[in-house]
């Protein structure tokens, strides 16, 4: 028997403060803001009306014969249609004639950039892909999961390598198009489907002011042109001054805004993440079980959650992750055999990838994980997920 262990796992009249590198993160909104729905059937009397006017009106906009996104024609009866319509509408606050406006300025756009052929184009960022900006996974209610982390930039060479001038800026955010347009294509843009995506933004060593510029213009870019497409906004490895930032711009935020905001402090991503993405969805660099080369294997193995007390340890049977002890031995089922260590006792911390081996028995037995906590206070989090195979045995 051969027992392999693989852990694999936004445009309104501007009422708003000064933009500062908080509020490019965190649009704000009118405080009856609504995005609940997307049948029809759902909406206000006066919602439903402003969606049929909208429609009316595009129809006989000079952008009628070419007004189409992600492949849903927008004229034509398609429910789908309704959708995209709708996170027009609700960003204008069901205004008709401002909802037309950044519709028509959106479809002028989308065609000067050309984004239907952009998820094709090598734009030459091989190496920032699955480290910047990236897909990876689903969230447990089936949102696609889109991570960004610009710590890289802290590094001046790398800086100037992206952001040196205005026209390597320009690409960049031809490539962060990109990446979202990869990810707005996994959206289904059907009444009681998934159509928003989820972003975690991973604030560790990110350069602020450097990258204030870039911040901007994608910021701006989003809010026209991908209205409502985010449905949680999860931010990691929040410094302290971060949080004192946020505190003094959250009385402008409406509760249902601040709503779709999470905040998590340095060393708690896989924590926080385990409440919303499943562990063998979440990179490796987060605590979770998936690594850049997993999607070549086809879905993921679904894995196995627990949380550990302080001052307990728990013997499960396969295991990784988190700040704590972590030992492996096989336990032959034959008395007479001794048990063997596969993984010697070691140190785990909170930033450590998951643990990935494998080992081989010629005898029946288990696969024993300890993981202790006992010199601990504080509960952990873990996962684990494993795959046991015959060996072939040529003849």
């Amino acid at each position: 028997m051969d027992s392999s262990l693989s852990p694999t796992p936004f445009d309104h009249q501007s009422t708003e403060p000064k933009k500062t590198f908080m509020t490019t993160l965190i649009p704000l909104r009118p405080s009856h803001f609504k995005e609940d729905s997307y049948f029809v059937s759902e909406l206000k009397p006066s919602e439903a009306k402003s969606l049929q006017d909208l429609k009316q009106k595009l129809s006989s906009s000079s952008f009628a014969s070419s007004s189409s996104m992600w492949g849903v024609p927008l004229l034509g009866g398609d429910d789908r249609a309704d959708v995209i319509l709708l996170k027009f509408l609700r960003a204008r606050d069901f205004k008709v004639g401002d909802s037309l406006r950044m519709l028509e300025k959106c479809l002028e756009w989308r065609e000067e950039f050309k984004t239907e052929k952009l998820t094709e184009e090598d734009l030459g960022f091989k190496d920032l892909e699955g480290r910047v900006t990236y897909m990876r996974g689903y969230d447990k209610e089936g949102h696609p999961v889109c991570y960004n982390a610009y710590g890289v930039f802290k590094e001046r060479e790398m800086y100037e390598r992206v952001f040196g001038d205005e026209e390597k800026l320009n690409k960049f955010l031809r490539w962060r198009v990109q990446v979202l347009e990869r990810g707005v294509k996994l959206l289904h843009f059907k009444p009681g489907g998934v159509n928003s995506i989820i972003q975690v933004t991973d604030l560790k060593d990110m350069p602020k002011r450097e990258l204030r510029v870039a911040s901007n213009q994608i910021l701006s870019l989003f809010q026209d042109n991908y209205p409502e497409m985010v449905a949680t906004k999860i931010f990691i490895n929040v410094p302290w001054y971060f949080s004192v930032i946020y505190s003094m711009f959250s009385p402008f935020l409406t509760h249902r805004t601040k709503s779709k905001f999470v905040m998590s402090k340095e060393g708690n991503a896989a924590e926080t993440l385990y409440k919303f993405i499943r562990p063998e969805d979440i990179p490796v660099q987060y605590g979770g079980l998936s690594r850049p080369t997993d999607s070549q294997k086809g879905p993921p193995k679904p894995a196995s959650e627990f949380s550990i007390k302080g001052g307990e340890k728990v013997n499960k049977q396969i295991e990784g992750i988190e700040d704590l002890e972590y030992t492996a031995e096989f336990v032959p089922n034959a008395e007479e055999s001794y048990a063997i260590v596969v993984e010697k006792p070691r140190r785990m911390k909170a930033s450590d990838e998951a643990v990935c081996n494998s080992f081989t028995t010629g005898e029946a037995g288990k696969l024993i994980i300890s993981v202790d906590n006992s010199l601990s206070r504080k509960k952990k989090v873990a996962a684990y997920h494993y795959t046991v195979r015959k060996s072939t045995t040529a003849v």
